[in-house]
């Protein structure tokens, strides 16, 4: 089995999008009305980043199953 580098970098992602989603969700909604015309950049970004953590857990799976060549070293 090799390394593949996309194993912490998913969990990197999907960890770091879970805790600023989180802030997101638990800031004062005034804050957001305020600044960023409204949008919950916390929020979205958090998502996004959880997203693109969750694509890249996925793909390791998909890795080791074997529906997937390795990536190339």
């Amino acid at each position: 089995m090799t390394f593949d580098v996309r194993l912490p970098i998913g969990l990197l992602f999907l960890t770091i999008g879970v805790l600023v989603a989180a802030v997101g969700l638990t800031g004062d909604p005034a804050v957001f009305r305020a600044h960023s015309a409204g949008l919950n950049i916390d929020l979205v970004w958090g998502l996004v980043m959880a997203g693109f953590g969750a694509v890249m857990l996925l793909l390791v799976w998909l890795a080791r199953k074997g529906e997937l060549p390795p990536p190339e070293a």
